[in-house]
């Protein structure tokens, strides 16, 4: 495996599952030092460890990212963790409570913004300075297919994620220009842990996409790896489908 990242630190929040999980797992294998976040302390150590043991190096930070102090403080542990540069910032870690506009409480609703937006723009608002001082670096945002058209019940996150498919945009602009990269990818129906409640639901939605199956996290992360390489050095500004093909019907 190639080590072309080898001397960088790469920031993945939700990195403890999921596709998170296997992003921090790809970046560790070409060389990353990977700093880990996520809420469970348990699932955020035994990541590490197991890159560790594949041996690559990562750290974990525990932070509840509805929490905007601790967005703040995770910003500032993962430059400290990174010999005082981080390179890459994959903000993965999202929230998706699904239901009907009616049923979705006060609390959740502030939850999925506070999660879903407001991390991913403190924690921009921070790094992404800090890479365009030194000239390089590259911001993936994670998204979905349901930021681009209606879906029932998927009202509060699917907007959520439309709003960082914009703040994609305007990052773009504002740093490019510093030499900071920044994209997204815009996954479909994806096989993790935070899926698995939908049940059968998400085979379901998987078959209206052409490719007609659900996605693995390895899939997804390896488009996510590819946009932060520099053999994507001339991508920028844009969002990468990783749906099966859902956005071509």
């Amino acid at each position: 495996m190639t080590q072309d990242f080898a001397g960088r630190t790469a920031l993945v929040t939700g990195g403890n599952s999921g596709i998170g999980r296997a992003v921090a797992g790809q970046l560790a294998q070409r060389g990353a030092h990977v700093v880990i976040s996520g809420r469970d302390t348990a699932r955020g150590n035994k990541a590490v460890e197991e890159i560790r043991s594949a041996g690559g190096t990562a750290d974990f930070v525990q932070a509840d990212l509805a929490d905007l102090d601790q967005v703040r403080s995770l910003a500032k542990q993962a430059v400290e963790l990174g010999g005082g540069h981080v390179d890459v910032l994959v903000n993965n870690a999202g929230i998706f409570p699904f239901g009907p506009t009616a049923e979705v409480s006060d609390r959740d609703f502030d939850a999925v913004f506070a999660v879903n937006v407001r991390a991913p723009f403190y924690l921009v608002a921070e790094l992404a300075p800090l890479m365009a001082a030194r000239g390089s670096g590259a911001i993936v945002n994670v998204t979905t297919m349901v930021a681009y058209f209606g879906m029932s019940g998927m009202a509060a996150y699917g907007s959520s994620k439309a709003a960082v498919e914009l703040l994609t945009r305007s990052w773009a602009a504002e740093f490019g220009p510093s030499g900071v990269r920044v994209n997204a990818v815009s996954p479909g129906p994806t096989r993790t842990e935070g899926t698995a409640v939908m049940g059968e639901g998400l085979d379901g939605l998987a078959g209206t996409t052409p490719l007609q199956r659900v996605g693995l996290p390895e899939e997804v992360a390896a488009g996510i790896v590819f946009l932060a390489s520099d053999q994507a050095s001339l991508i920028h500004g844009a969002t990468l489908p990783i749906d099966g093909g859902r956005l071509a019907v």
